[in-house]
């Protein structure tokens, strides 16, 4: 066997419903060709995204039945604040609904027009808040994130050059904070090494600038450091946590993902100043600092997918799950990223479909497909989500990797689900010269990529296009 056997038993299943492609090509064009916009129950195999798609234990099914529903001081807050700083360290813990809004949050009270943010590599929500507050998001990663052929173990590492460079050209004045992203998922769900924190840490120190982890990903990425750098093959993850957490000064997670809860997130700071400004935005639009826009069941069930995400045994099986996906499509030639990152094997579109150009939107258009022949929902991380225009010079601006993420739930798809889903993307890379590229009909003015509509190219017109 090449990778762990599943560590659960199913107790229970839902059923899956399977629709014809002529039923699946009548509601991606009803949707504008955006997979955001189809119904779940017409998808076969849904990796949209590994956020709050993961499947709950019993024991934490157990807890929702233990909520205490009280609107100060549950008892299942103090659980749940016991965990969070028993695992990451910080003492100021801080629910949210989810981590979109311990983002939000944080950058509304500590920003202002005119600051940068540093980080690996923002993604979407991350960078749309920084950007509502008039604020600059800076993507950091070293030069080996960007290159997906690139066999880095550590891919996701921040350039602590271009930090230094960054800090002593803006001064502190102009960045309230840097931040690094476990693991990097825009650019692969790849890893960060403890000793590139450790080099990011000195770097922000030198220039008095505090270090904030988005940790969403941070067992995943505590179990490459476990697997990959050398002197930690025989320490237990969590003590790897807390040794990666020790070196921040707070964190924003959503609970979503390594959380393994449907709901959920929290901020945790050690800045008793920047607590007392975020607070007081909560209580105004999220609610009361002991549940945050949160039930207490699912803080219950927060707190104790922390503790289960910790496992060892899960931990093996997840990413080698993971691993194993990209392995197939790797050995059948389909253009992936590599190393394969924790949640996602990520779909390289540019050498996919080398004759759609970025402006027509090759990753779009291979989500497209992969849906309509295969039933299959992947999505978009390139030049529909994260294309703009330079407010400059009006040029477009397209990012540098165009892919497809195909987010693995946690504790949901069986092996043979893997299995389909390789087959299903070998064989659409044999048929890949039918595809055609992608025009926008409409874009909202931020994260374009969750409603906007395109339409099909005719071929005649890709070719115009293409090269």
């Amino acid at each position: 066997m090449r990778f762990p056997a599943e560590p659960f038993r199913i107790k229970v299943v839902e059923p899956l419903r399977r629709v014809t492609r002529e039923e699946r090509e009548r509601l991606i064009r009803e949707a504008g060709l955006n997979i955001f916009a189809v119904p779940a129950d017409s998808i076969y195999v849904d990796l949209l995204t590994d956020s709050g798609t993961s499947a709950m234990s019993d024991h934490q099914w157990a807890g929702l039945m233990l909520g205490d529903e009280s609107y100060a001081g549950s008892r299942n807050y103090y659980h749940f604040a016991e965990t969070v700083r028993g695992i990451f360290g910080y003492p100021h813990v801080i629910p949210t609904h989810q981590g979109r809004m311990a983002e939000n949050l944080l950058f509304s009270s500590v920003l202002k027009p005119g600051d940068v943010v540093p980080n690996n590599i923002h993604f979407d929500t991350t960078r749309a808040n920084v950007e509502h507050q008039k604020a600059e998001a800076r993507d950091l990663v070293i030069d080996e994130g960007l290159d997906p052929t690139s066999p880095h173990p550590f891919k996701g590492n921040l350039d602590p050059v271009k930090l230094d460079r960054t800090l002593r050209q803006l001064g502190r004045e102009r960045v309230p904070l840097v931040m690094i992203t476990v693991t990097n998922n825009s650019g692969g769900g790849q890893p960060v090494a403890m000793a590139n924190v450790r080099e990011v840490r000195e770097v922000c120190d030198r220039h008095g600038v505090p270090l904030i982890f988005d940790a969403c990903r941070f067992a995943e990425n505590c179990w490459f450091i476990q697997q990959r750098e050398p002197g930690y093959a025989n320490r237990p993850v969590r003590e790897i946590a807390r040794e990666m957490f020790a070196l921040g000064d707070g964190c924003t997670m959503s609970a979503k993902k390594d959380g393994l809860v449907n709901i959920g997130g929290f901020l945790a700071l050690t800045n008793a100043e920047w607590v007392e400004k975020i607070t007081n935005l909560l209580i105004l639009v999220e609610g009361f600092p002991t549940y945050g826009g949160l039930a207490g069941r699912d803080l219950e069930a927060m707190a104790r997918g922390l503790e289960e995400v910790l496992n060892e045994d899960y931990l093996a099986f997840r990413v080698g799950q993971v691993a194993q996906l990209g392995r197939m499509l790797d050995e059948a030639g389909v253009p992936i990223v590599k190393p394969v990152g924790g949640h996602a094997v990520y779909l390289d579109a540019r050498r996919f479909l080398p004759a759609i150009p970025q402006s027509q939107f090759p990753g779009q258009s291979l989500v497209v497909a992969l849906y309509r022949e295969f039933g299959i929902r992947a999505v978009e991380v390139g030049s529909l989500m994260f294309g703009h225009r330079d407010p400059a010079t009006g040029e477009h601006v397209y990012p540098t990797l165009d892919l497809v993420r195909l987010a693995i739930p946690r504790r949901v798809y069986t092996t043979e689900h893997m299995r389909y889903v390789a087959e299903s993307v070998i064989q659409l890379h044999r048929e890949r010269d039918r595809l055609k590229g992608l025009a926008l009909v409409y874009e909202a003015p931020v994260l374009r990529h969750f409603t906007a509509r395109l339409e099909e190219l005719s071929g005649a017109e890709t070719v115009a296009h293409g090269g």
